[in-house]
């Protein structure tokens, strides 16, 4: 059975609804749009759940894309640092491959022919190396090498399509030196077992007044290097052999460390 308070609520119901349908078509729109209204508030909560869900569907799929995003910019990135060390390498190829090439039409006085090292000792005091050119390729004993910053030694064993070469500060390579400033002349001889940019020229006049920095060159004398091939540059001096000579420390020129590309003197 239905309780008082229900049977109020189904009489205010009935009261309406008769209302309504008595009601004029303006009067009962007003009344629809009022009821509806208080049911605005419920749709709209829904309406807002709705698009909260589709925001929070949107950041889950852009947090995605962005991940994906990341790890391709990441793999690109690694790409480009390997492709800048390929590109570094080549200009510096280039840079050498231009000095050698404007070098050597400074050089058109010495026919010159171009080489590559290909080996060289493990062993630093040996201080000497191979180039891809032999008999084949008019290779003799005793051909000066050289690169853009001046002598490199002398070719010292002539193969079919490699030679060997020793280098200046190997005892076997010694050469008549010019010191430019002062015109005096010595021979330059081993360097020191530690470091071959280092070595020595011996027998210069007692009197030589040697200073740090002159530049020292071929005398052209010995009939084996030409005249004014840069060798190095003067480090220290000192007497030797009770004062009857002087002695110098030499800078090489030329990076024999560091050989790549080289240039065969022709006779």
């Amino acid at each position: 059975m239905l309780r008082r308070p229900q049977y109020i609520a189904l009489g205010l119901v009935t009261v309406l609804m008769l209302t309504i349908l008595l009601s004029s078509a303006p009067t009962t729109a007003r009344l629809k749009l009022a009821i509806g209204s208080l049911f605005l508030p419920l749709f709209g909560l829904t309406g807002s759940a709705n698009h909260l869900t589709n925001k929070v569907g949107d950041a889950l799929t852009s947090r995605h894309d962005l991940l994906q995003q990341n790890e391709k910019l990441r793999e690109e990135n690694q790409l480009l640092r390997v492709q800048a060390l390929q590109t570094d390498e080549l200009f510096r190829e280039n840079a050498r491959l231009h000095d050698l090439l404007n070098w050597r039409e400074l050089r058109k006085t010495w026919s010159l022919k171009p080489a590559n090292v290909i080996a060289r000792d493990p062993a630093t005091w040996w201080r000497t190396v191979q180039i891809d050119l032999g008999s084949r390729d008019g290779m003799k004993t005793n051909l000066p090498i050289l690169t853009t910053s001046g002598l490199v030694g002398r070719i010292s064993v002539v193969g079919f399509d490699r030679s060997q070469v020793v280098l200046l500060g190997n005892a076997d390579c010694k050469v008549s030196g010019l010191v430019s400033e002062t015109r005096d002349m010595g021979i330059v001889s081993a360097g020191g077992p530690f470091d071959s940019s280092l070595t020595t020229m011996s027998h210069l006049p007692k009197d030589a007044n040697l200073k740090a920095g002159q530049n020292v060159v071929t005398s052209g004398l010995g009939g084996i290097f030409p005249k004014g091939i840069a060798i190095g540059k003067i480090v220290d001096s000192r007497p030797i052999e009770y004062g009857l000579y002087t002695e110098a420390r030499l800078k090489l020129a030329a990076n024999l460390s560091a050989l790549e590309e080289v240039w065969v003197v022709l006779p």
